[in-house]
């Protein structure tokens, strides 16, 4: 899928993204650059809402890490 990218550097984030994702109105994306190009990332208005049914308990320590992970790569 593709999209332009306006004269003020907006976009638009085709239908099928947002109802696959379920991306609403007040959620975030995050850019990601690295070697093999710039990444996407959808970005949860409530992080434990995003959180929410990923783990089958005890997964705080994975969602901590992985949140590190994501700091260090900026």
């Amino acid at each position: 899928m593709r999209s332009t990218i306006t004269e003020r550097g907006q976009t638009v984030i085709p239908a099928v993204i947002r109802r696959q994702f379920r991306l609403g109105a007040s959620d975030g994306l995050e850019w990601l650059v690295d070697a093999g190009g710039i990444r996407v990332v959808p970005v949860r208005s409530d992080p434990i809402l995003a959180f929410r049914g990923q783990g089958k308990g005890g997964d705080t320590a994975a969602l901590l890490m992985d949140r590190a992970t994501d700091r260090a790569r900026e």
